[in-house]
């Protein structure tokens, strides 16, 4: 039986460190397959742990799309877990105890910053996973970086029936942006009426510099739902009012020179040290968003028959939120200032007019999506699916006047309108399913389109006027097209194989530049053709221990706005040469091994990976000298190679029945081994971290059952050191632009009234640590709330 599995295992293992074929992931979403027979004592609406075996699904027995019958790694949670043991305020909320992963939130409704990083990803490299609610893909794949966070406005965490991961890309049916991981939400769909009401506060105080405020949220929630023989409905409504904490600062380095003639003299500045350890002037907050947010979705089931089911969803995502500074600096009279000279004990500064810079944002964001799906579970399913994501409105203003006049003149105020109206994304799909025997056979064809449109404007009233003159503008497209196949077996003597192939079309056309003077350039249309080999096998080695070993290739393909954005300066004049924007970029393209052993007895699971990423090309922003000129643009890294190890622990009923322990740690070592480029001298990138990608990873989350009706639970996450730059040049994490260590602890307690009444109340960041990600992270922050069900 051992060598029967290690030989095959070995000699994949050679076969991938050789690999010179072109794979990407896969996946499905066939429903899970039956959950096993749980226990009196361990109901399935909460529970974490799952069954041993080479294909299961934890929790409850709610569908997910992942491919559950494959041999891979796959963690989840149900919405009563959520409900029960986490602080959720947001949908991302739900992942932050998973094993690997962190989503860089840094306060509740954070809409353009909340990127998810996994074991071989950092939290700049948000198209290296895939995001999907109800199959609908939420991932911006229009750009990679922070701006282009998942959607995570379209579900609210009420609405989550069960949330699952796929780690790495392992599944045929994704592209290859799923390399770091695939996440799967699935809502709520009623059987029969049901009407659900939420209403929770947030309050943090924060402290940090000269800023000491107590900022908050607070929401209301509520969603109505029913089902009439075939035909079921739901809708969900959500608004949330934040307020959060300063992002960003004003900063100065230590000045040596004498103040000029007429400079203010001000006090107020703090001493600190930039990410690099060197002194520097924080003069004030550049950025304090206060949001609202409104979420509306309405979906539709209508049953043609017992097998085959009719769904439409309606997303509506609207964003409003102001943007604004706080100057620490005082005159002698005691006033804020916020431009001009001024003097700071005796050496002179200079404040620019955009410093303390005020912007606007007014967005309205519509996704739809349809589907006809056959689940007989007979010979043969099939679904059709198509989605749309649409920016119906997105329009960005900024202040080019400074404060107190911004605030009060805006007839005379200038500023810049940028506008991404006509931006968004559809997909179209045809997937099928054939059993013959003991085979799964999983394939399909798909089609993704992404446009990318910015119009940046000049406008003569930054609050509320029309465009004038254009100051730059960049379009482009891209396309995927493909097609997979991957076929599940089982072999006998307690084996499961997967063997899948996805072949992929990749086009990017219609790119251009305009700058401020109308030079426009355009850029020719490209394609590539690439084929993803996937290759899973299980085995059950003995009643309490399953071995599994997955591998597959990744192709991640440049988004429109790593082709053609830049070239063009700060004024939006053309670069001659432009050596910024990089239309030949290549794709990415690298293997990834996961070889994971499951001991599980008594409710208890223990799962160890190792896990291996080999990565050619990766795409990442660097400043590089080209000719004569240093430049800072998206460029291809030779290689980055993550080998780690990942160990996670799930116990029910652990000492003391009720007493439930989800725990994990992971090791990464990620480091780039081959760059043609570098950041400041060349080879100064070799050898080091990757960005964002820590060493060490660990979360805990402990939830205990004090009564039937009244639960507790203590949540500890940890990161280690993390680098914000290429070459690490950035030891000081614990600074504005830094990337810090941290140790969080959060605690919840959940109390159920009666069948339709809940309270909870909550800390999240209990111990108060105070971290960065280029932001500051929240500080302590209290949270209640209140439930209605019906």
């Amino acid at each position: 039986m051992h060598k029967k599995f290690y030989l095959p295992a070995l000699a994949l293992l050679a076969a991938h460190c050789h690999a010179a074929l072109a794979c990407e992931d896969c996946g499905d979403d066939e429903p899970a397959a039956p959950t096993p027979q749980l226990s009196p004592q361990q109901p399935d609406s909460s529970a974490p742990v799952r069954q041993l075996g080479l294909v299961t699904v934890s929790g409850s027995a709610a569908p997910t799309s992942l491919p559950t019958h494959l041999p891979s790694t796959i963690e989840g949670l149900t919405g009563a877990d959520i409900e029960r043991s986490i602080n959720a305020s947001d949908a991302e909320d739900a992942l932050k105890y998973l094993p690997s992963l962190l989503v860089r939130k840094r306060y509740d409704g954070d809409y353009n910053h909340a990127v998810l990083s996994t074991r071989a990803s950092g939290t700049g490299n948000s198209a290296r996973s895939l995001v999907f609610a109800d199959g609908i893909l939420l991932s911006n794949l229009l750009g990679n970086g922070a701006t282009f966070a998942p959607r995570w406005g379209l579900v609210t965490p009420e609405e989550i029936e069960r949330v699952d991961v796929l780690y790495g890309p392992f599944s045929a049916a994704y592209a290859g942006n799923s390399a770091g991981a695939v996440v799967d939400y699935q809502t709520r769909m009623p059987r029969g009426f049901e009407a659900h009401a939420k209403v929770a506060v947030e309050r943090q105080p924060f402290d940090l510099y000269n800023t000491h405020e107590t900022y908050g949220s607070h929401s209301v929630s509520a969603s109505l739902g029913d089902r009439a023989g075939a035909f079921a409905w739901w809708i969900n409504l959500n608004r949330l009012d934040s307020d959060g904490q300063p992002l960003t600062f004003v900063t100065k380095p230590v000045s040596k020179a004498a103040p000029a003639a007429g400079a203010a003299q001000v006090t107020g500045s703090v001493d600190g040290l930039d990410k690099s350890n060197t002194p520097w002037k924080i003069l004030g907050a550049g950025t304090q968003y206060d949001t609202v947010q409104d979420h509306a979705k309405l979906k539709l089931a209508y049953d043609l028959n017992p097998a085959l089911r009719a769904s439409l969803t309606l997303g509506l995502w609207r964003n409003r939120s102001e943007g604004n500074p706080h100057s620490y600096l005082q005159d002698a009279a005691g006033q804020p200032v916020y431009s001009g000279p001024v003097a700071i004990g005796g050496q002179g500064y200079t404040l620019a007019a955009t410093d303390f810079g005020l912007s606007r944002e007014t967005l309205e964001h519509r996704m739809a999506g349809l589907s006809l799906k056959q689940n007989a579970r007979g010979f043969f399913d099939w679904e059709l699916a198509a989605s749309a994501y649409d920016y119906a409105k997105d329009q960005a203003r900024s202040s080019l006047v400074a404060l107190p006049a911004a605030a009060s003149s805006a007839s005379t105020s200038n500023g810049r309108l940028t506008d991404l109206g006509g931006t968004g994304w559809t997909t179209l799909a045809a997937r099928g399913v054939l059993r013959p025997g003991a085979h799964t056979i999983d394939f399909g064809l798909q089609a993704e389109r992404y446009r990318y449109r910015q119009r940046v404007s000049n406008t003569a009233d930054w609050i509320a006027g029309d465009a004038t003159s254009l100051f730059t503008a960049f379009s482009g497209r891209t396309a995927l097209t493909s097609a997979f196949a991957q076929d599940s077996w089982n072999p006998g003597a307690g084996l499961q194989a997967m063997l899948g192939l996805r072949a992929e079309h990749w086009q990017a056309s219609e790119g251009s530049k305009t700058a401020s003077d109308g030079r426009s350039v355009a850029f020719g249309s490209r394609s590539e053709t690439d084929l993803s080999p996937k290759l899973a096998l299980g085995w059950q080695a003995a009643q309490d221990l399953t071995l599994k070993l997955s591998t597959g290739r990744a192709v991640r393909y440049p988004t429109a706005t790593e082709l053609y954005q830049g070239g063009l300066s700060s004024s939006g004049a053309y670069v001659p040469g432009d050596p910024v924007t990089n239309p030949d970029l290549k794709p990415e393209k690298g293997w990834t091994t996961e070889l994971a052993a499951l001991w599980g007895m008594s409710g208890q699971q223990l799962r160890l990976s190792l896990f291996h990423e080999d990565t050619r090309n990766a795409l990442y922003s660097q400043s590089s000298v080209v000719g004569t000129q240093t430049v800072s643009s998206v460029q291809n890294i030779g290689r980055v190679v993550t080998t780690g190890v990942e160990a996670v622990l799930q116990a029910a009923d652990l000492l003391a029945r009720g007493l439930d322990l989800s725990a994990s740690i992971t090791y990464a070592d990620s480091t780039i081994r081959a760059n043609d480029g570098f950041v400041s001298t060349p080879g100064d990138t070799i050898g080091r971290q990757q960005p964002r990608v820590p060493k060490w990873r660990a979360s805990l989350l402990a939830s205990y059952a004090l009564t039937p009706d009244l639960s507790a639970s203590f949540g500890a996450r940890y990161s280690g050191r993390q680098y914000g730059t290429l070459n690490n040049s950035d030891p000081n994490g614990f600074a504005y632009m830094g990337f810090s260590k941290f140790f969080t602890t959060d605690v919840r307690l959940r109390y159920v009234i009666n069948r339709q009444w809940s309270v909870a109340a909550g800390i999240d960041n209990l111990n108060n640590y105070q971290y960065w990600a280029f932001h500051p992270y929240s500080q302590r922050s209290y949270n209640a709330e209140l439930q209605f069900s019906l």
